[in-house]
């Protein structure tokens, strides 16, 4: 039985700790737009390479560039499994395009993990992390532009009745044991 899960919730919410987790108790791929750009680009795949054009020029790369990208690399073998998706979809768009290209090979998202964390919690665990750049208020700021990002993804997965809210301000061990129990209960249905 295969499992599809999406990570979803802002900066500093604890998504990448947790995928790591999720990755060794279940064997799944984590797939992540960053790694999968970087992969592209170095194996110079004709959309890595479109990807690049656009990075370079200090552009966001297209949706239609991000999504058949991540098409490539859902038709890959070790993703027949699962996988763990990460930092994709990034708008409703994206999110359409995403069930579209499941549903080609009769699969869909089985759940989709939704990260929460009061905004103090977030900022102070991005404050930790000393970026030269981040201050309290640059911090809000990127909150706040994630925030109107993500709020209708999570609309459109709650309509659909697979978003599943976890708070990521507890300890990394509690909010695994929540994750845990998510996913397997999922596996059984």
């Amino acid at each position: 039985m295969s499992l599809n899960i999406m990570l979803l919730g802002l900066p500093g919410v604890g998504k990448g700790t947790q995928a790591a987790k999720i990755v060794e108790e279940y064997n799944l791929p984590h797939i992540s737009t960053g790694d999968m750009f970087r992969a592209a680009m170095a194996n110079e795949t004709e959309l890595g390479l479109k990807a690049k054009s656009f990075m370079d020029a200090g552009n966001l790369v297209p949706d239609e560039v991000t999504n058949g990208i991540v098409a490539e690399r859902l038709a890959e073998e070790d993703t027949k499994v699962g996988f763990i998706l990460d930092g994709f979809p990034r708008n409703l768009d994206q999110a359409k395009a995403l069930d579209e290209m499941l549903a080609k090979d009769g699969r869909s998202l089985d759940g989709v993990l939704y990260f929460t964390a009061d905004t103090d919690v977030l900022v102070d665990r991005m404050m930790a992390r000393g970026r030269a750049d981040d201050t309290p208020e640059v911090i809000k700021n990127r909150l706040d532009v994630n925030g109107k990002l993500t709020e209708p993804i999570a609309k459109f997965y709650a309509q659909k009745g697979i978003l599943n809210k976890i708070d990521g301000a507890r300890e990394l061990d509690v909010v695994f044991a929540d994750v845990k129990t998510l996913l397997d209960n999922l596996k059984n249905a």
